[in-house]
């Protein structure tokens, strides 16, 4: 399909539309050709400032100040709006991120979803009381903090935006999305819905621009209290150093090299599915990809062979077409860093069979074929680190120590998936993985009211359910006397 130039994106702040304090502006493309899309504005210091001030004037007088079933009616208004505009959104992403058509419809119930439920949860997480004899009644209350700095990635936007939107709205809070440069679309015509769902103008902002610069204002800035960030390990390092000296709170999600173990006594047919499903959808452009598979020795080739006979009809093409199955990936820089690791893999030795270059008939955009390795092993750079593209390997494990120390063999630990119909043995393996979240016998399904987070270098903090309110409230105790207790006295000489 033919790129149109679409009108230039601004930042939003304070309830309009402003274009950069610079008037610096830059593109984004259609992965699908490599055409521009439009131009965003690149954000600066001055602009970060505006909406500072803006997101702490409508925390202090309007939304902090709105009761709970109101805020939670307006969040319950995006939810349904969203949905009336779920086929432009899903084209609105569709083109942006080259995610095929068929899988960002699901996103964007996703998206609708959280403002659903965290409209829901905004009545119920609201305070405990402590009863102390007669003398006392102490209760705690959550309150909000004030202003947040939302900064996303760019492989699910607008899905990933609303998980972190939606919570802190909820909560009280106001914000600044700082939205991923490459997909920047989506946000922008969030907008257009909170508008009419009658959110107040400051409590929700947008500043575009590039992370280095108009990011690193942001969470610097003393004004922003809350940082939630989700996007790669190094990025999230740097974030907590800028903003050290103003002791933010964090909650962050980073990298992942997530691993399927798949046991002998596994239903294969349930797990193949599962596991290409997780290696190859969205692109393999995602956070929780199982872009690791261990499979047990007796079971290697058979599921080996399996694997292999599915990835090569896997469904390359437009975006756009119902059937496709794996469109582009989102940049053409992001192109030669997912082909970087292809070709690392094999100058290291894991054998490549099937896949790894661009797809015969895509000469435009960054078509890149489903690829498969096997007889991975824990030195090799495929096995460790993060690609984030359509890239599976799999790896062999004599036994279920052997599984669990290979699993556990890399810096990240996000999530981890187990086949077996053992599940005795299933939570035993759980118990010892080091990740935040782990499915047995199924891919990711999310449950919103469980924690969402990782260990080790995959993040800091949970989010979901009770645990976003954790998060983005602050607990207040207030001790109420019944006039009943002893107060000491000093100062009464004899």
């Amino acid at each position: 399909m033919t790129s149109v130039i679409l009108e230039n994106l601004k930042h939003y702040i304070n309830g309009k539309f402003v274009e950069s304090s610079n008037k610096e502006q830059f593109a984004f493309l259609n992965p699908a050709n490599n055409e521009v899309l439009g131009y965003i504005p690149s954000g600066t210091k001055e602009d970060v400032e505006k909406a500072v001030i803006a997101a702490n004037r409508a925390f202090k007088y309007a939304w902090s100040e709105i009761p709970v079933s109101k805020r939670s009616d307006i969040l319950y208004d995006i939810h349904r709006l969203i949905l009336k505009k779920m086929n432009d959104l899903a084209y609105i992403e569709t083109l942006n991120t080259g995610i095929p058509i068929s899988q960002t419809r699901n996103q964007i119930e996703r998206a609708a979803e959280n403002f659903k439920f965290f409209a829901e949860m905004a009545n119920k997480a609201l305070g405990e009381a402590y009863p102390l004899d007669d003398k006392f009644i102490n209760y705690a209350i959550r309150s909000p903090i004030g202003v947040a700095a939302l900064i996303t990635p760019w492989n699910t936007p607008l899905m990933l935006e609303t998980w972190k939107i939606a919570p802190c709205l909820a909560a009280g809070n106001t914000c600044i999305l700082k939205p991923a440069e490459w997909t920047p679309m989506s946000a922008n015509k969030l907008v257009l819905i909170m508008e009419e769902a009658g959110l107040p103008d400051g409590v929700f902002n947008i500043v575009h621009g590039i992370g280095e610069i108009s990011g690193a204002a942001l969470v610097a800035h003393p004004g922003v209290r809350l940082v939630s960030f989700t996007g790669e390990t190094t990025t999230g390092m740097e974030i907590m150093r800028n903003g050290a000296s103003t002791l933010k709170r964090y909650s962050m999600e980073l990298g992942g090299k997530n691993p399927a173990i798949v046991f002998s006594d596994a239903d294969l047919k349930k797990a193949l599915d599962a596991v290409i499903f997780m290696a190859y959808s969205l692109n393999g452009e995602r956070c929780t990809s199982n872009s690791r598979v261990l499979i047990e020795e007796k079971i290697y080739d058979q599921f080996v062979e399996m694997l292999f006979e599915r990835v090569r009809k896997i469904k390359i093409g437009d975006p756009f077409n119902e059937q496709t199955e794996l469109g582009p990936l989102v940049r053409p820089e992001h192109w030669e860093r997912v082909k970087k690791y292809i070709d690392i893999g094999i100058k290291e030795g894991a054998k490549l069979i099937y896949g790894g270059d661009r797809p015969n008939n895509f000469k435009q955009g960054n078509y890149l074929m489903p690829t498969l390795f096997k007889d991975g092993e824990t030195g090799m750079t495929i096995c460790k680190e993060e690609i984030f593209g359509p890239v599976l390997v799999t790896m062999k494990f004599r036994n279920e120590e052997e599984a669990i120390n290979i699993s556990n063999d890399v810096i990240y630990g996000l999530t981890a998936y187990i086949w077996t119909k053992d599940i005795e043995k299933a939570n035993r393996v759980a118990r010892k993985l080091e990740c935040g979240m782990i499915w047995i016998n199924s891919h990711n399904v999310r449950d919103l009211r469980t924690p969402f987070g990782g260990a080790k270098y995959s993040g800091i903090g949970r989010e979901g359910g009770t645990f976003s309110f954790d998060f983005y409230t602050e607990w207040k105790t207030i001790h109420v006397s019944l006039g009943k207790h002893k107060i000491p006295t000093f100062g009464l000489g004899e």
